[in-house]
Parts: C-alpha cells; sequence; structure tokens
C-alpha cells in the first residue's frame, strides 16, 4: 500500500495484553508502521495522563483519549467535549446520597468526592497504572472535565441513566461505569484527526476490543476486531485478527496490507 493511511489502535486489549504489557511484536509493527510514512495514533478511554509512558515508548504524539472528549494531533490539543457542569454536580449528589463514589477526570488528573471507597480502590487497581485519584471534593468547579467515573455494581447504574439525559454511562468494570457527554464517541473524535489531516476513507484503519471501541470499528472503513475482542464487537468489524498475545496487531496489519 503505497498511499499515507492513519492507523487508530485501542490501548486494553489491544496494545496492551490483559497484563497491560505491550508485545516486543506490536512495538516493532508499529515503528514498522511509521518507517512507511503511515500516520499512527491511540483511540483510548484512558485520559491522557494514564498513558504518558506508552505515547514515548512508541513514539506517538496524536491521540483520541476519554473516549473521543479529548483530542491532540501531533502534541497540540485539537478537540475537546466536557462535561455538562450543572449535571455532574446533580449526579454527584445523588451518587453520594446511594454510596456511589464518583471520580473527576480533567486532561490532567483525577479526584474522588470521598476520601476511600473499595469500589474506586478494587476497579483502578487493575488499570495497574502508577497514578490514584486523590480526594478533592470541589476539583469539578471551575474545570472542564472530560469524564468522570461512577462506582455502583452492575444494574445500579439504570437509575442515573433514566434521569441524566445528558450523559452516556458505558460500564468497565463489574462496579465502575465512564460518565461521559450524551453521543460522544472514539468515532467522533477521530472524525476531527481524518478531517484535518485529509486522510480518505479508504486509508483509515482502527483495531479494537471493546464495548467502547463499537463506534469506531462501525465507522472506520477498514476495521479490524482483536481475536480476544467481545462477540458484538467482531461483529461489527470488517477484519477479525489473532488476539492480542498471538501477535494479534503484527498479524492484522498484514491482512490489511499494511505491512
Amino acid at each position: 500500500m503505497t498511499h499515507k493511511s492513519i492507523i487508530f489502535f485501542d490501548i486494553d486489549g489491544t496494545l496492551l495484553n490483559h497484563d497491560k504489557e505491550l508485545p516486543l511484536s506490536t512495538k516493532e509493527s508499529i515503528f514498522k508502521l511509521k518507517e512507511l510514512g503511515h500516520e499512527v495514533a491511540i483511540a483510548t478511554g484512558r485520559a491522557p495522563f494514564m498513558f504518558e509512558d506508552l505515547r514515548k515508548e512508541l513514539d506517538i504524539t496524536t491521540f483520541v483519549s476519554y473516549n473521543g472528549q479529548y483530542v491532540v494531533l501531533r502534541g497540540e490539543e485539537l478537540y475537546k467535549n466536557s462535561l455538562n457542569a450543572s449535571a455532574i454536580e446533580k449526579l454527584t449528589e445523588a451518587a453520594l446520597l446511594n454510596n456511589h463514589p464518583v471520580v473527576f477526570m480533567d486532561h490532567e488528573d483525577m479526584k474522588t468526592n470521598v476520601p476511600e471507597h473499595s469500589y474506586i480502590t478494587e476497579s483502578i487497581a487493575t488499570l495497574k497504572i502508577s497514578r490514584f485519584p486523590s480526594h478533592d471534593p470541589n476539583y469539578y468547579k471551575g474545570r472542564e472535565l472530560f469524564q468522570s467515573l461512577l462506582f455502583c455494581p452492575e444494574g445500579e447504574e439504570k437509575q442515573y441513566e433514566q434521569e441524566f439525559r445528558e450523559f452516556d454511562f458505558v460500564r468497565w468494570h463489574p462496579v465502575s461505569v465512564d460518565v461521559l457527554p450524551n453521543g460522544g464517541s472514539k468515532a467522533k473524535g477521530i472524525e476531527k484527526i481524518v478531517e484535518k489531516l485529509g486522510i480518505p476513507k479508504e486509508n483509515q484503519f482502527a483495531f479494537g476490543d471493546g464495548l467502547n471501541d463499537l463506534e469506531m470499528l462501525t465507522t472506520i472503513k477498514n476495521s479490524v476486531a482483536m481475536g480476544n475482542a467481545e462477540e458484538s464487537v467482531k461483529a461489527v468489524a470488517k477484519y477479525v485478527t489473532k488476539s492480542v498475545d498471538d501477535n494479534g496487531i503484527t498479524h492484522g496489519l498484514q491482512m490489511v496490507g499494511l505491512l
């Protein structure tokens, strides 16, 4: 393939395996793509500060974070879509009554509205990141928040979904859901980048494995689901590669003709 393409990679379960490790074959393939002149980008639900080390290791400066709410192109802020401030305050008040803690997140940091809670400890630990949210119940005031985390057991988010139409609630852990601006997605963040770069649809690629990748894999013409992806994710992708632990990225890039 001689024309310049852009390839978006999810992180967890796609670039990183389930031990949060970057397979050597994946790293080598990323650098090969760059050598061939392609644009390599990350599209993740994570906050920017949760994958700084990975960006440095792979020399990637373009990314879609917070599932599309905070977008950076070649090191420069390109697009922001923040949470409704008054609605997040009301959500926090409602959650406190139910003993459901909340974490506030902007592009630089994350803070909890309660000093400590087992749900926060349990779910954040699975991300295997060095930073843990500290306590600041007023962090949402006067700041642009791009995502919040609501901690509650499965099914209990339904009450919030009915009351707070300003938000989308996407579960990522048995005791935690992402709280995003209504209608926001990785696909919308990606759209801002490809429009700016002028890359045609036939030269756009995306790799993912999770439910928050559905819009991205449905929208991007050349979409690839990892072998370890959920069945509903595989169903919408154009291609299905091997598992992340079985050189899935390299195999997928070969499958679509990029390597």
